[in-house]
Parts: structure tokens; C-alpha cells; sequence
């Protein structure tokens, strides 16, 4: 399988609209597809390391009911944007959100650089990043370039490094500051390089996605966000509601009913 149902995806999405490679476009399908798909990972909590075969990601986030993370919404999101019309380039980056300082952690986020005919800079693009600090629009590749997808606000800088690339950091403001969120090279990376990290960040036992549920949803006005048994909701004015579920039989309610991802009958979460 070499071509998405694009039809059957806006339809997923919730997104109307003619698909034509413009700013419009990409800025409108961003924030669709941000909305329309939860992330999550339950494949490695359970075991497995979820596919990356098309056919396999439109059966699962198109047609299936599920989420999933970086490598699956961003490889769903970079066919859509490709078939459109779109020239892009899938991109690794490094999460520093939540790192020590001198942390050091390996490439294991997926991206886009999106080329936009008649704009004079490409543009970031990242449907996958699980966390209230993502994208909900494209930003600007351009240093110092800014975005105020209310109710988040974006800042795109270089970063100082020792390697011969420019290093571009994504920041969020939080609070007053800003805070980084990831940082990246224009280095390109291809299928089979996601392909090895997908299955490193599904199987290695040490792994962060091995160990517990995440799970995020964006809506209208607020951000859901579980891991393990914690339930965090933000509003867009900053109040947060936090709880502690009772147990895994709760969390597969939780992810049903608030999340709206429709789990395989008979899933059990481990205790």
C-alpha cells in the first residue's frame, strides 16, 4: 500500500476543505489532525511495537478508533501532506522537555519540514508530540519565528551546539518563560531510520513507553493527559485537574470515554 484514503482520513479528522498545497491548507489539516487523532501508546505497554505500514496506520488511526505516537501520527500526516502536494522532509529530534541539565538524550522524536509553494521559508510541522506543549499549527522555520495557536504560544531559536548543522529548539511559553520542548537538525532521516527507533522506544525495556501508559487528547478549550493512573485536564486558562484512578480497569474506561480511543476487545492493561 503506497497511497493513503485521503477522503477517508479528513472524514477522520473531522477537516472539509480542497486539498491544495497552500499555507491554508497546512495550517487547517495541523490543527484537524491534532485534535481528531489522540496519541497513545499501548502497543508497548502491552508488548509490541506498533507498525509503521500504511496499511497498518489506516487501519489503526483512520478507520480503528486508536491513537498512537510520534512515528504513527507523523508518517500518517507526512503521506496526507505528500499526496496534497506538499514537499517534505521527515526530521529527528532530541526531547529535552523534563532533562537534566547535561542530559544528553538519543534522537527519538519524529517531525516534518514542510515546503509551502510561494512561501519563502519552509515550515515545522509535528502532529505527534505527546504533550500539552505541542503544535496545534505550523511554525515559520525562521529564527526567532513565532506562533499563537491560542491558547499555546511557540518560539522557534538556535540553539548553541558543537556539531556543524545549525541546532533549531522549539520552545513553549509556560508560566512566563519559555520553555524548550525538543531540539533538531535539518539532517533528513528516511523510513527505515523510524523504523529502528520505533522499535528501540517500543521493545527496550528501560524505555519510558514500555513502563506505563500516556495518553493525550486535545479538545476544544482543555488537554488531556494520562500517564499511568494519573488524569490531568489543563483548561486553555491555565486551571489543571488532577486525579488518581483507581486502577487499570478505570484506565481503560477513562481512555474509551475521554480519550475516544476504541480499544480491541478483551484489552487488559498490566497491573
Amino acid at each position: 500500500m503506497t497511497t493513503l484514503d485521503l477522503d477517508a482520513y479528513f472524514a477522520r479528522i473531522g477537516w472539509t476543505g480542497e486539498p491544495r498545497p497552500t499555507l491554508e491548507v497546512l495550517r487547517s489539516l495541523h490543527r484537524a489532525h491534532s485534535l481528531g487523532i489522540p496519541f497513545e501508546n499501548l502497543e508497548p505497554v502491552l508488548g509490541s511495537a506498533p507498525s509503521l505500514g500504511l496499511a497498518d496506520l489506516e487501519a489503526k488511526l483512520v478507520h480503528g478508533g486508536r491513537g498512537g505516537y510520534c512515528y504513527e501520527h507523523n508518517t500518517l500526516f507526512w503521506t496526507a501532506l505528500k499526496q496534497i502536494g506538499f514537499t517534505v522532509t521527515p526530521l529527528a529530534a532530541r526531547v529535552v522537555l523534563g532533562a537534566a541539565p547535561g542530559d544528553v538524550r538519543p534522537r527519538t522524536h519524529m517531525l516534518l519540514k514542510v515546503d509551502v509553494p510561494g512561501e519563502p521559508h519552509p515550515y515545522l510541522a509535528d502532529v505527534g508530540f505527546g504533550s500539552v506543549g505541542a503544535l496545534l499549527e505550523p511554525i515559520e522555520l525562521r529564527e526567532g519565528a513565532e506562533v499563537s495557536d491560542t491558547p499555546r504560544h511557540h518560539r522557534l531559536v538556535h540553539a548553541p551546539h558543537d556539531g556543524p548543522l545549525e541546532l533549531w529548539e522549539l520552545r513553549t511559553e509556560k508560566g512566563g518563560a519559555w520553555e524548550p520542548q525538543y531540539a533538531f537538525t535539518l539532517e533528513p532521516y528516511a523510513a527505515p531510520d523510524y523504523e529502528v527507533i520505533n522499535w528501540h522506544v517500543a521493545t527496550n525495556p528501560r524505555s519510558p513507553f514500555r513502563q506505563a501508559v500516556y495518553a493525550q487528547r486535545t479538545l476544544p478549550g482543555a488537554h488531556l493527559a494520562l500517564s499511568g493512573l494519573d488524569l490531568v485536564e489543563t483548561a486553555d486558562d491555565g486551571t489543571i485537574k488532577e486525579r488518581l484512578l483507581s486502577g487499570p480497569e478505570e484506565a481503560l474506561q477513562v481512555l474509551r470515554d475521554d480519550f475516544g480511543i476504541r480499544l480491541p476487545e478483551g484489552t487488559r492493561l498490566p497491573e
